[in-house]
C-alpha cells in the first residue's frame, strides 16, 4: 500500500511539473535519485509553500510524520527499538493493531550488546535489526540508546550501554552504520542527561561543562561524527532549565554547531513544551503530544502541536526567521530522501536464521560469569557436566516468564521464544521446576501485591525439592514491570524483589551445589554471594534466551562478557547515592550531579571504595596469563602518538576469549581526574596453548580532559600511565610515559 501510494504521488508531481515550467517528461531534481542529495533538497525547498513546510515538522499519526504529497514527496514512519521491530501501534492511540504478521526477532537489549565488549558484533547486530525494520516498511527506528549508567536504580538502563563513554562510543557505532545501509534511519536517543526514569518529564539536571563533555556526551558525539546517524531523539528532561528537546546548547550549538549534525532533531513523544524554544532551539520533527487525534473527536488535534498552527502563525507574523524554517524543512526533506524516496535500498528480511545467529551469539559473548567458587570452601561448579547431576532442580519465575513483555516501548512481539527452562530441558534433559516465587504484572507493567500465603508456599515447594536434588539452578533477577527494568519508572530498592533474597539464602542452606543466573539490566545487590559457589549474569536475551543460556551452562560456549558498569556492595557505595537525595533522585524539580565526572570506577578508584565486582569484570571457563607490557616510547609530542604490546596467552584447556583494556591516568594534573580512564580495548580468540600479541595505539586525545576556563580539551605535560589488564580492578601491567 505505501508503495502504491508513493507511484501515485509521483505520477501527481510529474503531472503538475509545467506549473514550475518543466515539460512532463522531465522528471525533477528532486525526484532524481541520481543528483546529488544537497540539489534534491534545495529544489523540493524551492517548491514548497510555507504551509506545507510547516506541515512536515509534526506529527500525522502515533509513528508517522507526513510528507508533501502535492509534490509526490511520502510519509516517514517510525517504529520503535532499540532491541527489535515493536509490533505495530494504532494510528491515533497506544492500543497494539492486532496485526498477525508483525511479529520480530528479539535481540538481547543493549546491555547484553556493551558486555560483549565486540563491535564487530555491533554491526551484525545493527544490520539485522534494519534488515526487520525495512522489512517492515519503516524509515526511522528509535535507537539506539547511549545514555550513561549513573544510577543502578534507572529502570531504563537496560536499554543502554553502560557507564562508561568510550565504551558507549566504540560499541554504538558499528550498530548505527549498519542499520543505515538498509536505508533505515537510525535515532540515536535520549539527548541527553536521560539518567533516570522518576519524574523524567520535568526534572532539571544541573552538571557540569566537565562532566558533561567528558562522561554524558561522547557516544552521542560518536554516533554523529563517526556513525553518520541520520536522525537524534530530544529527551524528557530539562538541562540548566531548558527542556532538552529544545535547548541551543545542545541542539544549536553543540550538535549542530561543533558536530555539523545534518540530519533531524526528533523529539522523543511528548517531550516538546513550547512553540519558540522548539521553533528557535534546533527541534525539527515533533512526535506524539499527547492528543487522540482524530479517534475521540479530541479538540487537540495534530494541527495544535508546538510546531504546528501556533509556529505557522509566527511565522507569518515575522517572529520565525525563514531561515530557520528553512534549515527544519531542509533537514526532514534530507531524511526523507535518505529513508523512504532512497530506491536503492535493500528489501530487508525478517525472523531469518542469520539474525537468529546473530542473536545467540551476541546473547552468549555478552554473558557474564561474575563468581566461579569459593575459595577455600568449594570449587566453582561451572562448566556443568551433564553426566554428573541425575536430578537437576531449576527454580524462579524468571525460569519461564517471557522477559520481552514490559519494559515500555522496547516491548516486544516475538515470533519465537526459548525460556530459561525450555533450553535447560533440552539440554541436560532430566529437570524438575519449582516456580519459588511469583512476580506478578498487570497489563500495564505494575507489580500485583501476591498473597503471602501464596509467596511461602512457592519457597516452601521449592526448598523441599532443592533437599533432594543433586544441583540447582535458580534463574531470577528482575523482570520488566513497574519500577524494576522498565520506562517510567526507577527501581524502589537496589535488593531482588519478590524476597528472592531469603529464597536463594534458603535454598543454599539445604543444597551447596547451586548456579544462580540473574536475568536483568541492572545490577542487584546480593547479600546471598559467600554462600552460593557460582553465579552468572545474563541479560534479557530475547528469542534465543533458553538456548544461549543452556549452551553457556553446558560449556559448549565458554562465557566471554564483562561487565559494562560497576556493582557496588550497597547502593550508598554508588557515587549518585554518595551524597545527599538532591543528587540522586533530586526534589522533584532539580537534580545536582555532585559525583561530578566520577561516575563508575572512575569514583571506586578515586575514592578507593571496593566494589562488589568491578567495571570490565567477566571469568571464563579457562586462564589468561599477560606478559610484562611494553611502550614504543618513554615520551611523545602532542602531535605523536605512542603503541604499547602486551601478549596474552590462553593457559587453559578450553578456547576462549579475552578482552584486554587499555586504562590511562594522569598522574599529575591541575584538576581532579579519575585515577585511569578507559580508552582503548580488544576481544581476541585463543585456543589453549595459544598466545597473541595485542598492540594499542594512542594519541593526545586520550591523554586530554575538558578545560571549563578555556573551554576546550587539552592535556597538560606530564607524566602518564597506561594500565592494562582484565578488568578496571585486575591490572595485569602498567607502563608510565611522558607528555613533552
Amino acid at each position: 500500500m505505501k508503495t502504491f501510494i508513493f507511484n501515485l504521488c509521483i505520477g501527481t508531481a510529474l503531472s503538475i511539473c509545467t506549473t514550475y515550467g518543466q515539460t512532463a517528461e522531465t522528471t525533477p531534481i528532486y525526484l532524481d535519485d541520481s543528483q546529488p542529495i544537497e540539489a534534491r533538497v534545495q529544489d523540493a525547498l524551492s517548491r514548497m509553500t510555507i504551509e506545507e513546510k510547516v506541515r512536515l515538522s509534526y506529527a500525522q499519526g502515533k509513528f508517522t510524520s507526513p510528507g508533501c504529497s502535492r509534490l509526490g514527496i511520502p510519509e516517514l514512519w517510525y517504529t520503535d527499538g532499540p532491541h527489535g521491530v515493536r509490533a505495530e501501534i494504532n494510528w491515533n492511540d497506544w492500543g497494539y493493531s492486532g496485526w498477525t504478521n508483525d511479529s520480530c526477532t528479539a535481540f538481547p537489549a543493549l546491555t547484553c550488546l556493551a558486555a560483549t565488549w565486540n563491535p564487530e558484533l555491533s554491526g551484525k547486530y545493527g544490520k539485522a535489526i534494519g534488515e526487520e525494520a525495512r522489512y517492515r516498511e519503516k524509515d526511522v527506528l528509535l535507537g539506539p540508546g547511549v545514555n550513561i549508567y549513573r544510577t543502578p536504580l534507572n529502570g531504563r538502563n537496560f536499554e543502554y550501554m553502560g557507564e562508561d563513554p568510550y565504551l558507549a562510543s566504540e560499541m554504538c557505532v558499528p550498530y548505527i552504520q549498519e542499520v543505515q545501509k538498509n536505508g533505515v534511519a537510525a535515532c540515536v536517543k535520549h539527548y541527553a542527561l536521560n539518567n533516570q526514569e522518576l519524574w523524567r518529564n520535568h526534572i532539571n539536571v544541573q552538571v557540569s561543562d566537565r562532566a558533561l563533555y567528558e562522561i554524558y556526551l561522547p557516544a552521542f558525539k560518536a554516533a554523529v561524527e563517526r556513525g553518520g546517524t541520520w536522525t537524534i531523539m530530544g529527551a524528557y528532561n530539562k538541562v540548566r532549565g531548558t527542556h532538552a528537546t529544545h535547548h541551543k546548547l545542545l541542539n544549536n550549538d553543540i550538535l549542530k554547531g561543533d558536530w555539523k549534525f545534518d540530519g533531524c532533531v526528533v523529539t522523543d513523544w511528548g517531550a516538546a513544551h513550547d512553540t519558540y524554544e522548539a521553533a528557535m532551539y534546533g527541534l525539527d520533527l515533533e512526535m506524539g503530544s499527547y492528543t487522540n487525534g482524530l479517534t475521540s473527536e479530541s479538540a487537540f488535534g495534530y494541527d495544535d502541536y508546538y510546531l504546528g498552527k501556533n509556529y505557522l502563525k509566527m511565522i507569518k507574523e515575522g517572529k520565525i526567521p525563514m531561515e530557520v524554517v528553512n534549515d527544519k524543512v531542509a533537514r526532514i526533506l534530507r531524511l526523507i530522501f535518505r529513508t523512504a524516496m532512497n530506491k536503492n535500498k535493500p528489501y530487508g528480511s525478517m525472523t531469518t536464521q542469520e539474525h537468529y545467529q546473530t542473536a545467540y551469539d551476541i546473547a552468549t559473548e555478552g554473558t557474564v560469569l561474575l563468581k566461579n567458587g569459593n575459595r577455600k570452601e568449594q570449587a566453582g561448579l561451572l562448566p556443568l557436566q551433564s553426566d554428573k547431576y541425575k536430578r537437576i532442580l531449576v527454580v524462579g519465575d524468571n525460569a519461564t516468564r517471557n522477559l520481552m513483555t514490559g519494559g515500555g516501548s522496547s516491548e516486544l512481539k516475538p515470533k519465537n521464544f526459548i525460556s530459561p527452562l525450555e533450553g535447560i530441558r533440552e539440554k541436560f534433559g532430566n529437570v524438575i521446576y519449582a516456580q519459588g516465587y511469583m512476580a506478578g504484572r498487570d497489563m500495564f507493567g505494575r507489580v500485583d501485591e501476591i498473597p503471602q500465603s501464596v509467596m511461602d508456599s512457592l519457597r516452601n515447594d521449592a526448598i523441599t525439592k532443592a533437599a533432594d536434588a543433586d544441583l540447582i539452578i535458580y534463574v531470577g533477577g528482575l523482570n520488566k514491570n513497574h519500577q524494576q527494568d522498565c520506562e517510567g519508572g526507577d527501581r524502589l530498592s537496589y535488593n531482588l524483589p519478590f524476597g528472592q533474597d531469603e529464597l536463594i539464602r534458603s535454598l543454599a542452606k539445604v543444597n551447596k551445589n547451586i548456579v544462580v543466573v540473574l536475568l536483568s539490566g541492572n545490577a542487584v545487590a546480593m547479600p546471598w554471594l559467600d554462600e552460593v559457589p557460582s553465579v552468572i549474569q545474563g541479560w534479557y536475551f530475547g528469542t534465543v534466551t533458553g538456548k544461549a543460556l543452556a549452551d553457556v551452562l553446558s560449556g559448549e560456549v565458554n562465557p566471554s562478557g564483562k561487565l559494562p558498569f560497576s556493582y557496588p556492595v550497597k547502593l550508598e557505595d554508588c557515587p549518585a547515592h554518595a551524597f545527599d537525595a538532591l543528587c540522586y533522585p533530586g526534589d522533584s524539580i532539580n537534580e545536582i550531579y555532585r559525583e561530578d565526572i566520577l561516575v563508575g570506577y572512575r569514583w571506586y578508584d578515586t575514592k578507593k571504595i571496593r566494589p562488589m565486582f568491578p567495571f570490565g569484570h567477566g571469568l571464563s571457563y579457562t586462564a589468561f596469563d599477560y606478559s610484562k607490557p611494553m611502550a614504543s616510547a618513554k615520551k611523545m609530542k602532542q602531535d605523536e602518538t605512542i603503541k604499547f604490546t602486551v601478549k596474552v596467552k590462553n593457559t587453559g584447556k578450553v578456547m576462549g576469549k579475552e578482552i584486554i583494556q587499555l586504562y590511562i591516568g594522569d598522574e599529575k594534573c591541575s584538576v581532579l581526574r579519575p585515577v585511569k580512564e578507559l580508552k582503548g580495548f580488544q576481544k581476541i580468540t585463543l585456543q589453549p596453548g595459544e598466545e597473541k600479541e595485542v598492540t594499542f595505539t594512542i594519541g593526545s586525545d586520550a591523554l586530554k580532559f575538558f578545560d571549563e576556563t578555556q573551554h576546550k580539551w587539552i592535556a597538560e605535560p606530564g607524566k602518564f600511565k597506561a594500565y592494562i589488564g582484565s578488568s578496571s580492578s585486575d591490572i595485569r601491567g602498567t607502563v608510565s610515559f611522558e607528555l613533552i
